[in-house]
């Protein structure tokens, strides 16, 4: 079980996040996603939510890589490509973020203005939106992982998904 959380600004790209332990900001896994926080609320409304996130080993650097060291990704959401996924490094305003949220265990809500993070962000662009929960990380072999969200009252709800593919071309 890992800590994962989904967060962006309203009009901007939605980051995920995945730590070992809610007190620590150096994140296992950080992607920006090019989809954006409002359209995935969209696809949020209907319940199912899957997002793949696929790379091809043609260069032979990422054929050999632990898969979370892959740069960029096709991306996929609910079977529709949405563009790509890109690896990031945890900079001071991510850090930030994740320590003003290190007591949150699981939840949704927005943070405060002033936690801007990525290219071209700002203060202007208001609040960041979060959802924070705990993940099934999931490891079927050294091409693929993925992340599914335990939904905490154990009951049906949300289900949301994020699977790492690497493509094997012979």
């Amino acid at each position: 079980m890992v800590i994962g959380t989904i967060f962006g600004h309203r009009r901007g790209h939605v980051w995920f996040c995945v730590q070992h332990d809610r007190l620590s900001t150096r994140p296992a896994l950080l992607l920006e996603l090019s989809i954006l926080t409002h359209q995935l609320v969209k696809e949020m409304r209907f319940g199912l939510v899957r997002i793949t996130l696929e790379c091809d080993d043609r260069s032979s650097d990422l054929a050999t890589c632990p898969l979370r060291s892959v740069p960029v990704w096709a991306l996929h959401c609910n079977g529709r490509k949405l563009g790509f996924a890109a690896r990031r490094k945890a900079g001071d305003k991510v850090r930030l973020m994740l320590k003003a949220m290190e007591s949150t265990t699981v939840g949704a809500g927005a943070l405060p203005a002033g936690f801007g993070f990525g290219s071209g962000s700002s203060d202007s662009e208001g609040p960041v939106m979060y959802m924070r929960s705990n993940y099934e990380h999931v490891v079927g072999s050294a091409d693929s992982e993925s992340f599914h969200l335990i939904n905490p009252d154990q009951f049906p709800g949300q289900e949301l998904s994020v699977f790492l593919l690497r493509s094997r071309n012979s």
